[in-house]
C-alpha cells in the first residue's frame, strides 16, 4: 500500500540523509545541481553581467574633482594679544561634533545654492536639462510619472532641480580624525567638477565670514540698545544718591560722611585730653608728695619725675648751696664734733635752704594744679563734644543704610554700563577682523581619467554577484522543481517501478507528402478502418527504433513480467491529470502488441473526454455505448488497423453526461469485458484521468493490471500519490509507471547513467 507520509525527493533523486554528509557527498550534490540546472545558472550570470554591460557602456563617464578643506581652531591668530577678547571663540579646541558640525555646514544647502548661483549651474543642461547618464535618465522618468510639481515658477523649478542633481553629486567627507575634510564633486565636465569642488570650499569660507560678520554686527546694534538704557539707569541712580544726600544733610569730605569725620576727630582729641589730664594729675601728685614730707632731703628730690625742676634756676641754686653746707657739716663734724658751734650753723642755713627748696616747689606745684584744672575742663568739653555728634550721628543712622543701598545701585549700574561699552567696542572691531579657522590646504584640479563607471571594477563585481545569483538562481529553481524528472525518483516517491521514460517525439519528415482525399476518408469510415496519420500515433511503425517505440516495448516487457505473477489480459492505461499523453500511449502499445501476432482490442473507455475516439475514429457512428445499451451489435462498432489487425472499439459522445461511472459499473460493460477476455489474447483500455473523475474507480476490478502515465516535468508528486491513496484498487494491481514526454537533452543533466544509452547508437530519429 502507497506510503503518503513518506519523503518525496528532489528532482535529483536522492532522499533525505539523516546522517552527517561527507565531503563527497556534498561534491556530488553541488556538481548534481550545477549539471542540473547549468542553463538556468548560465542564463542568470549572463543577464547581470548584461546588464553591467550595458550600464558600463550607455552610462555617461563622470570624473570628479577633489580639493581639502582645513578647520583647524587651534592655529595661531594674528594679533593675538592686542585681540584676546574678540578671537577668544576660535581659541577653543574643537571636538568631534564641532568637526561634525562644520562638516553638516558644508553640506548645507545654503552653501549649494551659493555654489549654483556663482558658477550658474541653472543655465547649465547637465544640472537642469534631461538626465545624461542611464541612472539619471531612469530616475527622471520614475520622477516624471509618480512625482507631482504644483510650483508655477519656472526659476524656482530650474534652481530646486539643479540643486537636486548637484547633491546627489556631491560628497563630503572627514579624513580620519583629523580636521581636514575632504570635498568631491561629480561631473560630466572635468573642468567644472574642480570648479564645483573648489567653489564649495570658498563658498564655505565667504559664508563662515558672513556668518560672523552677521553676528557682530547684531551684538553690536542689540549692545548700542542695551547701552543707551543701562546709561540712563546708571545716570538715574547717581541722581537718586545725590538727591538723598541733600534731603538728608549728608555731607561728605575725602569720601567720607561729615559727621563721621567730626567723631573721628573728636575722640582722637579726646584720648589726647585724656592723656594731658592724666600727666597733669601724675606731677600734681608727685609734688605734694614731696612737700608733705617732714624729712625732705633737697639732695634726694626726684628730678625724673618732677622735670620741671631741672629748669627752675632758683631750685638748682638752692640744691647746690645745701650741697655744699651738708659736705662742710659732714667734714666738721668729723673734725670737730657734731655739736660744734659751727656744725649748729651749718645746720641752720641747711635748714633755711630747705624751706626755701619747699616753698619753691609749693608754687611750682600751683602751676600743676592750674595745668590739671585746664586738661580736666579740656577733656569735658571734648567729651561733651564727642557726646553731642554720637547723638546727632544716631538719628542719621537710618538715612546712611538707604544711603548705602543706593550708591550699591548706582555703582552696579555704572559697573554693568561700563562692561556693556567694552563689550560693544571689542564688538565694533570684531567686524573688522575677518578671519576664519577654515583654509583650502589641496585646491581641485582638473581629473585626467573618469572617476565613474569604472569599467573593471563594475564587471568584476557583476561576475562575482553573478556567480552568486545565478548559483542561488539554480539552487531556487532546482528546489521549486518538484516534478518527476528520474525513474529514481518515481520509484522512491511511489514505490512501484518506472517501466520507461517515453520521450516527446519528433515525426521524421516525409519525402513526399501523402494527403488523403474526401473520397478515401469516406471509404475507409465505411470499412471502419482506423485512420492512421504520420506523428506520434504512427511511431510504433515509421520508427521502430526510435527512443519513444523503444519506450513502449519497456512498457510491455514490464506488462509481461507483470503477468507472470498474475494473469493480466486485461491493461488498463490511466494518469492522474487530464493531457499527460495516456491515449497515445494506450494506442502505441495497442500497436506493439498487435505487431507481434496477438488478437489485440483497444477499447475507448474515456467517456467523459474520448480523445483517442476523435482521433482515429473520427467517422464513427457507433460505440461502446450503443453496445452496452444493445442498439449496436459489437462486430458493428469494431475498427480495425489494415496492417496490425489490431481492433478498436470507439467511444462516441453526442451529449456528454455525469453519470459515466453508473454506466462503466454496470453488469452490461462486465459481461462485454468477459467477451473480450475470451475473444482477444490481450484487452489494452484507454481509461479516464484518476483525478478529476471517479470513473476509473467504478471500473477498477474489471482490469488485471494497471500502467500510470505521468507527465515528466509537469505532474507533481503529491498529486500522484494522493490520486493512487483515493484509488487503492489501482495502486495494488498497478505494473508499473511511464513518464511521458521527457526532453531527452534535459534529462541527460538528472540521469547520467544513461548518457550512453540515449547517444544516437540505437537510434534514428531526432528528439526533444
Amino acid at each position: 500500500m502507497l506510503q503518503t507520509s513518506r519523503p518525496i525527493t528532489t528532482a535529483n533523486g536522492s532522499g533525505t540523509n539523516d546522517g552527517a554528509m561527507s565531503f563527497g557527498d556534498l561534491l556530488s550534490k553541488v556538481v548534481g545541481l550545477l549539471r542540473r540546472q547549468y542553463p538556468v545558472m548560465i542564463l542568470a550570470f549572463a543577464a547581470i553581467v548584461g546588464l553591467a554591460c550595458v550600464y558600463v557602456f550607455a552610462e555617461t563617464p563622470k570624473y570628479t574633482g577633489r580639493s581639502i578643506l582645513v578647520v583647524d581652531s587651534s592655529k595661531t591668530t594674528p594679533f593675538r594679544a592686542q585681540q584676546q577678547q574678540i578671537v577668544n571663540a576660535a581659541d577653543l579646541t574643537m571636538d568631534t561634533s564641532g568637526v561634525d558640525t562644520q562638516l553638516e555646514i558644508l553640506k548645507s544647502e545654503n552653501v549649494a545654492l551659493a555654489v549654483i548661483k556663482n558658477l550658474r549651474l541653472t543655465d547649465d543642461p547637465e544640472f537642469v536639462g534631461p538626465g545624461a547618464g542611464l541612472l539619471e535618465s531612469i530616475g527622471d522618468l520614475i520622477a516624471r510619472v509618480f512625482g507631482s510639481d504644483s510650483d508655477s515658477d519656472p526659476a524656482f523649478r530650474k534652481l530646486r532641480k539643479a540643486y537636486q542633481r548637484f547633491d546627489t553629486r556631491l560628497k563630503i567627507e572627514r579624513i580620519g580624525l583629523t580636521y581636514a575634510m575632504e570635498i568631491k564633486f561629480q561631473s560630466n565636465n572635468p573642468d567644472l567638477a574642480a570648479r564645483v569642488s573648489n567653489g564649495i570650499a570658498d563658498a564655505y569660507i565667504a559664508d563662515a565670514l558672513q556668518a560672523k560678520y552677521e553676528t557682530a554686527t547684531r551684538a553690536a546694534s542689540w549692545l548700542q540698545d542695551r547701552i543707551s538704557k543701562l546709561r540712563d539707569q546708571a545716570s538715574a541712580a547717581q541722581r537718586a544718591v545725590v538727591d538723598y544726600k541733600t534731603k538728608n544733610n549728608i555731607v561728605e569730605s575725602s569720601g567720607q560722611l561729615l559727621n563721621e569725620q567730626q567723631v573721628t576727630e573728636y575722640n582722637t582729641s579726646l584720648i589726647q585730653a585724656k592723656a594731658q589730664l592724666a600727666e597733669a594729675r601724675a606731677r600734681l601728685d608727685r609734688v605734694n608728695i614731696i612737700i608733705n614730707n617732714d624729712k625732705l632731703d633737697p639732695s634726694a628730690i626726684d628730678t625724673g619725675t618732677v622735670s620741671d625742676t631741672l629748669k627752675n634756676d632758683v631750685i638748682t641754686h638752692l640744691r647746690q648751696q645745701y650741697s655744699d653746707l651738708a659736705n662742710r657739716e659732714a667734714e666738721w663734724s668729723r673734725r670737730y664734733g657734731p655739736e660744734h658751734i659751727a656744725n649748729v650753723n651749718l645746720r641752720y642755713q641747711m635748714a633755711a635752704i630747705r624751706r626755701s627748696i619747699v616753698d619753691e616747689l609749693k608754687r611750682i606745684a600751683e602751676t600743676y594744679k592750674s595745668d590739671f584744672q585746664i586738661a580736666e575742663a579740656r577733656e569735658t568739653s571734648i567729651q561733651k563734644g564727642l557726646d553731642d555728634l554720637v547723638k546727632q550721628s544716631q538719628s542719621k543712622n537710618e538715612a546712611q543704610v538707604t544711603l548705602k543701598t543706593l550708591e550699591s545701585n548706582a555703582q552696579s549700574a555704572q559697573t554693568l554700563y561700563d562692561n556693556f561699552v567694552q563689550r560693544y567696542m571689542e564688538s565694533v572691531q570684531q567686524q573688522s577682523f575677518g578671519i576664519t579657522e577654515a583654509r583650502l590646504i589641496t585646491s581641485a584640479t582638473r581629473p585626467l581619467r573618469k572617476s565613474s563607471p569604472k569599467t573593471l571594477l563594475v564587471l568584476v563585481i557583476a561576475a562575482g554577484g553573478g556567480l552568486l545569483i545565478s548559483f542561488a538562481a539554480g539552487v531556487l529553481h532546482d528546489v521549486s522543481d518538484d516534478t518527476f524528472r528520474t525513474a529514481r525518483q518515481v520509484e522512491d516517491s511511489l514505490q512501484t517501478p518506472c517501466l520507461a521514460l517515453a520521450p516527446l517525439y519528433n515525426s521524421p519528415k516525409p519525402a513526399i507528402k501523402v494527403r488523403r482525399s474526401k473520397k478515401d476518408e469516406q471509404a475507409a469510415a465505411e470499412r471502419r478502418q482506423i485512420i492512421r496519420e504520420p506523428g506520434v500515433y504512427s511511431a510504433i511503425s515509421e520508427a521502430p527504433l526510435s527512443r519513444f517505440s523503444e519506450a513502449i516495448r519497456a512498457i510491455k516487457v514490464g506488462a509481461d513480467i507483470h503477468r507472470s505473477a498474475k494473469a493480466n489480459r486485461v491493461i488498463g492505461i490511466t494518469s492522474t491529470l487530464a493531457n499527460e499523453g495516456k491515449s497515445t500511449i494506450a494506442y502505441s502499445l495497442a500497436q506493439l502488441v498487435a505487431h507481434g501476432k496477438a488478437r489485440t482490442i483497444l477499447v475507448d473507455c474515456d467517456l467523459r473526454n474520448p480523445t483517442l475516439s476523435h482521433k482515429i475514429a473520427p467517422k464513427a457512428r457507433a460505440g461502446i455505448l450503443e453496445v452496452l445499451s444493445g442498439k449496436t451489435k459489437f462486430d458493428e462498432t469494431i475498427w480495425t488497423d489494415p496492417e496490425t489487425r489490431l481492433d478498436f472499439l470507439p467511444a462516441v459522445m453526442r451529449n456528454r453526461f455525469s453519470d459515466t461511472h453508473e454506466i462503466l459499473a454496470s453488469n452490461e460493460l462486465q459481461v462485454l469485458f468477459e467477451a473480450l477476455r475470451n475473444h482477444y489474447d490481450e484487452v489494452i483500455v484507454d481509461l479516464s484521468p484518476l483525478s478529476p473523475v471517479v470513473d476509473v474507480r467504478a471500473m477498477a476490478h474489471l482490469m488485471d493490471t494497471f500502467v500510470l502515465i505521468v507527465e515528466w516535468g509537469r505532474t507533481r508528486p503529491a498529486a500522484v500519490e494522493r490520486a493512487l491513496v483515493e484509488t487503492p484498487a489501482v495502486y495494488e494491481n498497478l505494473s508499473g509507471v511511464v513518464l511521458n514526454k521527457a526532453d531527452v537533452a534535459i534529462l541527460k543533466r538528472y540521469e547520467r547513467y544513461g548518457n550512453d544509452y540515449y547517444a544516437n547508437h540505437y537510434y534514428d530519429e531526432t528528439h526533444r
